[in-house]
């Protein structure tokens, strides 16, 4: 068994998410309890708090204290043949932490501030996102680029799966760039329910402040390779930096990542960490359909993924 990890991101999060894993499990309960001590609030109370979880600054930090912990906690009960990670945006920090470039207690501290800037210049400088849902991702790119060339602030943003890509940008030129993709004849494009838009040059000023707050902070040997949205390339520690502050700003290449990560490092087994199950879906469009897929969101499905891993081991 060659085993790949995929990491939830943002919009992941839900009310009410991690509660039984933290009455069942102490390991996570621990490290639950530590993430609260960095962030100075108690964490269970925000994952609990229907208004708080769904905003940028608090569900960043959420997302990646609840994905951190519950990676540990399935090494720690057996899942031990990890070969590489992949996380979706705000999933590479604790994807990170997993394969060791970066510790817990930082990857906490570092994505407080991060959802913190960019809680700010949303609401500073709201945005719209929509998703395409269509193969001809050339095309849409196409539109895109030359309503850019038009003076029009819309952008490529996440290329989830091969006929998935999200774009983003100012309101009204997401709207127009709607517009013209249904004359064009794509026939489905669905709104998301965000406040700014993310990866997209719009988020500058928290790219800005990204850059300077990683400034001094050391980073780690990787004990397994994970792979960058933003670069298409695993990370390396001397980039890491650089990377991770582009990231906001940049596209999301998962679906490229997520092929070539399974490629290069055979992988036969992806289990998706976080409170959703939204990358198996991704992954059914993306790779073979012999992978086997998991997701582990709960202290149910916990317990059933380290059974079966265990039986085929």
């Amino acid at each position: 068994m060659r085993i790949g990890l995929l990491f939830n991101g943002q919009g992941s999060q839900k009310a009410g998410m991690g509660q039984d894993l933290y009455e069942h499990l102490p390991a996570f309960k621990e490290r639950i309890d530590r993430a609260s001590t960095v962030l100075g609030y108690d964490l269970v109370d925000v994952w609990n708090d229907e208004e708080k979880i769904s905003q940028t600054k608090w569900a960043q930090p959420a997302i990646v204290a609840f994905d951190a912990a519950l990676a540990a906690c399935l090494v720690e009960a057996g899942v031990q043949n990890v070969v590489a990670g992949l996380g979706l945006s705000l999933g590479e920090y604790p994807a990170l932490v997993a394969n060791g470039m970066l510790t817990f207690d930082q990857a906490i501290a570092l994505v407080k501030d991060r959802g913190a800037y960019m809680q700010a210049v949303g609401d500073e400088n709201p945005g719209k996102m929509v998703a395409v849902l269509d193969d001809n991702q050339d095309m849409i790119v196409a539109t895109i680029e030359k309503m850019q060339r038009e003076g029009l602030e819309v952008y490529a943003a996440n290329f989830n799966t091969f006929n998935q890509l999200v774009i983003g940008g100012k309101e009204l030129a997401v709207d127009q760039a709607v517009q013209v993709l249904t004359i064009d004849g794509v026939k489905k494009i669905v709104p998301l329910p965000v406040s700014g838009a993310f990866h997209t040059p719009l988020l500058k000023v928290a790219a800005d402040k990204m850059d300077v707050r990683l400034a001094d902070e050391p980073i780690h040997e990787a004990q397994y390779p994970v792979y960058s949205n933003t670069t298409k390339r695993v990370f390396e520690p001397e980039s890491l930096k650089e990377t991770l502050t582009k990231q906001i700003v940049s596209p999301t290449y998962f679906a490229q990542c997520l092929d070539e990560m399974v490629t290069d490092n055979q992988v036969d087994t992806l289990i998706e960490i976080g409170p959703g199950v939204t990358l198996s879906k991704f992954a059914r469009k993306i790779v073979s359909k012999e992978i086997t897929r998991y997701s582990v969101t709960d202290w149910e499905s916990f317990e059933k993924v380290i059974a079966q891993v265990k039986e085929e081991g």
